[in-house]
């Protein structure tokens, strides 16, 4: 590497050249801390849909994360998954406290609801509730979403802090066939289809989905 020339070989111009590149350099760390300071505006809330018809009336006895047990029942049929994800505001901080609802139907496309004629499989959950854990994570074990009465496959979600509900949308299968028939998921921006369309990929002896939740708590 050739040497500096020594400063007093240097013309004005170059000197003035010199001091303004060791004027950048100085500045540059208190430049980064600057940027590092900006609080962060890139996340936008996980759109929200409608609740659809069949929210329990009656919310079953066992209500817990893992919708193929219900009580003493245990659920043989459909493709297991396990749902998860975390919940956090605008600003990535977890959301403590929040509560996390999924309901769905059952493989054969019916819901514990008496609007949908009570022929749902008693076997099956139907419905999960959770708190979030310290870093806002939530999941769910039930089955991948099945088709029915014109409707893509989907899992209902609503997420609540004490009284206040903060979200309700569904959530959809990537690379469905369903999907754009289904007139919900059509009326979907193709960055809230993004947001609300997600992978169900193999892992161990089901599924895996994985589904951040952002509110504006």
């Amino acid at each position: 590497m050739r040497p500096a020339a020594p400063l007093s070989s240097m013309t004005p111009h170059g000197l003035l050249r010199r001091r303004a590149v060791v004027a950048v350099l100085v500045g540059a760390p208190s430049l980064c801390m600057d940027a590092l300071a900006q609080p962060f505006q890139g996340r936008r809330a996980t759109p929200a849909q409608t609740e659809g018809p069949f929210y329990p009336v009656v919310f079953p006895k066992d209500a817990d994360y893992d919708l193929l047990k219900n009580g003493a029942l245990n659920y043989p049929e459909g493709q297991r998954v396990w749902l998860a994800g975390r919940v956090s505001d605008l600003a990535g901080r977890p959301v403590a406290g929040a509560q996390v609802e999924i309901w769905q139907c059952d493989h054969a496309g019916h819901y514990h609801h008496p609007g949908d004629g009570g022929a749902a499989d008693s076997r099956f959950q139907g419905f999960g509730r959770v708190t979030v854990a310290a870093d806002g994570g939530y999941r769910f074990h039930t089955i991948r979403p099945v088709a029915y009465s014109g409707r893509t496959p989907h899992i209902h979600i609503k997420v609540r802090l004490g009284s206040r509900e903060l979200l309700t949308t569904q959530v959809y299968v990537a690379g469905d066939p369903g999907n754009p028939r289904d007139f919900l998921w059509r009326s979907l921006s193709v960055a809230d289809r993004a947001a609300l369309t997600v992978t169900f990929a193999p892992e161990g002896d089901g599924l895996r989905a994985v589904f951040p939740i952002v509110v504006a708590a």
